[in-house]
């Protein structure tokens, strides 16, 4: 008998999780090694949220809070949602979380069963059907192939749903690939939605403010408004406000969802840390020019490691429309040999053959449900990007 949960025996450990660790303990060791597997921005959380934080601590505000947000932190949800989306939510139907993560975790496991399938696009992060499988439900996989930008079409959503889907999971900007669907291909999939009025749709919004596209970000709930009922948004601070550490994630959406989401949350984490509540005030109600400087530096790192990567000997590096990732496709290097006589039979083969002759880490496309791709992320300086792509270069043009 085993002495874990039938459960936990569902999920996996996080892929992008396990090789930052891999990383942390070759770079004890003493190894030259480029770590870009990780979905973290190298920019500081910005002063004023921090000084925010500092106020709060020394105002004692260290106290248990309500267990979904403060009142003053769902206001300011509240405010963000109507500023940058044109949406409309209630205290009651917004929620606040410890990380986007923790959002996502309370929202399927407080509402799929057994026997309930949600759709998840693929390339996708690795966290969704984990998550899925964790709460008894079914993920049913679509894929978007590189041909198709890494996104889906209406008609591949419309095969998809049967009588047992629950939820409907988009996520753009994407993590993995920084594609990012518009408003008119946002618009085509909200009418196979509209025929399918039991599916459930979360948008998770986390990287809106990385972007680079010409035209503006938009979420289904703005560009298709009949849906908003039944859709859940997902955002939160950690990626445009460099807030990883702080972990706070809120969703806007129907009161039911949110209480539910409310009753988990009160048996499990309770509020979230009092002083990052504080601090995410401040994140999504002060000023927010400070994000078009550091779009502007993500979009040349960018632009430099598509480039280089498009000058690896097999591989096809797409350009992410946003986030901070790249996507390449490998196909042109499966089924080549290493110096050393290994065969390349897998873009996992291929990730570990980088990190152990290139010291470069990134994670295998496997994890996020397409291959043969990899994921990396630019995260980092324009010195330490150009390096890991001269190796990865040099990696590839070794392989026969």
């Amino acid at each position: 008998m085993s002495q874990t949960s039938a459960a936990l025996g569902r999920i996996q450990p996080s892929a992008t999780l396990a090789m930052s660790a891999r990383v942390n303990a070759l770079k004890a060791d003493g190894v030259d090694v480029i770590g870009l597997s990780a979905g973290e921005p190298d920019f500081d959380t910005p002063d004023f949220v921090k000084e925010a934080g500092i106020a709060a601590i020394r105002k004692n505000l260290t106290r248990y809070t309500d267990v979904d947000g403060t009142a003053d932190l769902k206001d300011a949800v509240a405010f963000k949602f109507k500023r940058d989306n044109g949406l409309d939510y209630k205290r009651s139907q917004i929620s606040v979380n410890s990380g986007g993560k923790h959002t996502l975790f309370n929202a399927l496991v407080a509402t799929v069963d057994v026997g309930d399938e949600v759709i998840i696009p693929a390339p996708y992060w690795v966290s969704y059907p984990d998550i899925v499988n964790f709460a008894g439900g079914t993920p049913v996989f679509v894929e978007g192939p590189a041909s198709q930008g890494y996104k889906i079409t209406a008609a591949q959503l419309d095969a998809a749903i049967t009588p047992r889907t629950k939820w409907l999971i988009l996520n753009s900007p994407s993590n993995p690939s920084g594609a990012a669907y518009s408003a008119n291909e946002l618009k085509e999939l909200g009418e196979v939605l509209r025929r399918h009025p039991h599916v459930l749709i979360m948008t998770d919004d986390m990287y809106e403010h990385v972007w680079y596209a010409p035209t503006p970000f938009a979420t289904i709930a703005q560009v298709c408004p009949d849906l908003y009922e039944r859709t859940l948004t997902v955002n939160g601070c950690s990626k445009a406000f460099s807030m990883t550490g702080w972990r706070i994630g809120f969703a806007g959406g129907p009161e039911w969802i949110i209480k539910a989401m409310g009753k988990l949350q009160s048996q499990s984490t309770s509020n979230p840390c009092s002083i990052s509540q504080a601090a995410a005030v401040a994140a999504l109600t002060g000023d927010q020019d400070f994000l078009e400087e550091r779009n502007a530096a993500f979009k040349k790192r960018r632009d430099m490691v598509v480039s280089m990567l498009n000058d690896a000997p097999g591989l096809d590096c797409p350009t992410p429309e946003g986030a901070f990732y790249v996507y390449p496709d490998a196909s042109g290097v499966i089924g080549k040999t290493t110096p050393k006589g290994q065969l390349i039979d897998s873009d996992e083969t291929l990730i570990g053959y980088f990190l152990d002759e290139a010291r470069v880490a990134a994670v295998h496309g496997a994890a996020f449900g397409l291959s043969p791709a990899f994921r990396i992320s630019y995260a980092t300086s324009e010195e330490v990007l150009a390096k890991a792509c001269k190796r990865i270069q040099e990696a590839c043009a070794a392989l026969k």
